[in-house]
């Protein structure tokens, strides 16, 4: 049977599929990890990769034995949390799944934090959208989940902030000079509900749609394009960082006119908080909110 190191090797091969490459990555020559391969298809009777000039390519043998190591390594890596759970001292990885406009505007200042009081920890970070995030922690493949909007989540919940919705513009200082623009609307893609509220807050304002639309694939690009006149949008006070000069900010309110923002919740399972490195992280984060609103205040 293989060892863990072993396991490692054909994971790093598996995930470059190229054997000067791999051999880079495991600090090896290209003889030694062609020879440890021969080893390793020895012990399993059967060949895992094909070479060609293209690179290497799993054969169905090699994709049921690389399953089998991936699952191995994962449950090496929450062995070693655990044992690393029982000392004083904060090590392991800390796994994160954050959505993206977080990850951009809002965590980097916490994990400068972290990574500064707590040296030893690892973070591994992955960015995208809210079902993404939540997606990634049904499989477990991180520990935190950091989500815009309200989720349905039967874990660990905490509530971390609530950012208001402006509209902005270089031209437009009222809601209501948006209905009568024709400037268009710039508007950003999300899979979270934000589309859904954008849209309804619309419709009970002005009855109609807006006159013309641009569609964008990212908030940033959205973002940048109402900052140099193109148009005007919608964006959470997250992505408003005070810098920006020449902006009209205008608040928008709900139908009972109250302010009307997005949530932002860091989501998880219990047996994850019981990780020193993922306690260490909360207690960061909770510092963090503190101190940001004393400095609002």
């Amino acid at each position: 049977m293989s060892s863990i190191s072993e396991f490692h090797l054909l994971s790093v091969l598996a995930q470059e599929m190229n054997m000067r490459k791999a051999a880079e990555r495991l600090f090896v020559s290209q003889p030694a990890l062609s020879q440890r391969l021969q080893s390793i298809e020895k012990d399993w009777s059967t060949k895992l990769f094909l070479r060609s000039q293209k690179g290497l390519t799993l054969t169905p043998a090699g994709e049921i034995v690389l399953q089998f190591v991936n699952e191995t390594i994962t449950r090496e890596e929450k062995a070693r949390e655990t044992i690393f759970a029982l000392n004083a001292e904060v090590y392991g990885t800390l796994k994160i799944a954050v959505a993206s406009i977080v990850g951009q505007n809002w965590l980097p200042q916490v994990l400068k934090k972290y990574v500064s009081r707590y040296p030893q920890a690892k973070i591994s970070l992955m960015t995208g959208w809210s079902s993404e995030i939540a997606k990634a922690l049904y499989e477990d493949h991180v520990h935190i989940g950091i989500i815009r909007g309200t989720p349905d989540w039967k874990g660990v919940k905490i509530h971390l902030f609530k950012d208001n919705l402006y509209l902005v513009d270089t031209e437009i200082s009222s809601p209501e000079q948006a209905l009568d623009a024709d400037r268009p609307f710039i508007q950003f893609k999300s899979d979270s509900n934000y589309y859904q509220e954008i849209q309804d807050w619309w419709l009970r304002k002005f009855q109609t749609a807006p006159k013309r639309t641009i569609i964008v694939d990212q908030i940033e690009t959205c973002k940048q394009m109402t900052f140099n006149g193109i148009g005007y949008a919608i964006l959470p006070a997250i992505t408003l960082n005070g810098a920006e000069q020449d902006i009209f900010k205008v608040p928008l309110h709900d139908e009972n006119n109250e302010p009307l923002g997005r949530d932002t919740w860091l989501l998880g399972y219990e047996s994850a908080f019981q990780l020193k490195q993922v306690q260490a992280f909360i207690e960061i984060v909770k510092e963090h909110i503190d101190e940001s609103k004393r400095n609002n205040n």
